[in-house]
């Protein structure tokens, strides 16, 4: 077994674990493999071990891959997305997590118009306020971009979604988790589906994740290994 399969598998077992110590159904959360500046090659060693899920932070990334790959992959698009780089993926991917302002999420909307498509989104939340993150700390400002963006006609509104800090100790970001889970449970209940979607958990904090609801992690490094950035 290759190691990128044997990553799969750890990854999994301690998702169910963490889901079966919080009575949870594992099958309610979704792994998305992500793939940001991993070839082709690595990717196809993920999807004939399973995934059918996979990540990517950049546009031009995600469109070169995507042709290269099997068809019944669901793309999520994770990280920034750029208002002019909306066009490029519409109607192509399944989920775009990373909605930090109404501008983005008017963009997406006359896209997806365009399109003839309804495109489900998150919107990002900066619930730890830190810089070098979107999306805002402020809860009025969220729960305001949660109303305005729930009356656009070609987005769905389907839940948010977080990048909490890096930390040695996991713990460390519950708090942060948690206060995702409360935002869509709250008094915003009524903008979300029955069945609301917390992006939320990446590698070093995943099993909390899944402890404090979430619906999709995103794992990258305990899959695939440490990112190469100079490709």
């Amino acid at each position: 077994m290759s190691m990128i399969s044997e990553n799969i598998d750890r990854v999994q077992n301690d998702i169910n674990s963490a889901c079966i110590s919080v009575g949870r159904d594992p099958s309610e959360v979704t792994l998305i493999a992500v793939s940001k500046t991993k070839p082709v090659e690595m990717l196809k060693a993920a999807y004939d071990h399973g995934c059918r899920n996979f990540g990517e932070n950049k546009v031009q990334e995600l469109t070169a891959k995507m042709p290269a790959l099997p068809d019944d992959i669901s793309w999520h698009m994770i990280g920034h997305l750029q208002t002019n780089k909306v066009k490029y993926i519409v109607g192509k991917v399944v989920l775009i997590h990373s909605v930090d302002s109404y501008k983005l999420a008017e963009t997406i909307n006359d896209q997806a118009a365009k399109a003839g498509c309804i495109q489900d989104i998150l919107l990002e939340m900066n619930l730890a306020g830190e810089e070098s993150k979107f999306g805002s700390a402020d809860p009025e400002i969220n729960r305001q971009l949660i109303r305005d963006v729930s009356g656009l006609d070609y987005v769905r509104l389907c839940g948010l979604m977080t990048v909490a800090p890096y930390v040695e100790d996991p713990e460390e970001n519950r708090v942060y988790f948690r206060q995702l889970r409360d935002m869509i449970y709250g008094d915003m209940r009524e903008y979300f589906p029955e069945k609301p979607l917390l992006s939320m958990g990446m590698s070093g904090d995943y099993k909390v994740a899944v402890e404090e609801g979430a619906t999709h992690v995103r794992v990258g490094s305990s899959i695939f290994g440490e990112r190469n950035y100079n490709i």
